[in-house]
């Protein structure tokens, strides 16, 4: 794993205090242009996903600026037992 995404995904793990968080690069040649984030967090209960996604853009404001792509899925952890069960 590429060290930005290593740094995405300890961002996320610590802001949003998040059980869960895989971060891949999905550039073509591996160049942290783009990124794909699976991010579980309780912080995401009752919040509608927009909401969440603006709370995973603010958690990573700083870095977005020098991204090309970024695709997200946010869950509760709870969404995220039942998805791992099926």
């Amino acid at each position: 794993m590429s060290q930005i995404a290593d740094q995405l995904r300890d961002k996320l793990t610590k802001e949003l205090k998040a059980v869960h968080v895989e971060v891949e690069d999905t550039s073509a040649n591996r160049c942290a242009a783009s990124f794909k984030a699976l991010v579980v967090s309780p912080q995401f209960e009752g919040k509608p996903l927009l909401q969440r996604h603006r709370m995973v853009n603010t958690c990573l404001a700083e870095e977005l600026k020098e991204i090309h792509a970024f695709e997200q899925k946010t869950l509760t952890p709870e969404q995220w037992e039942k998805q791992k069960s099926q």
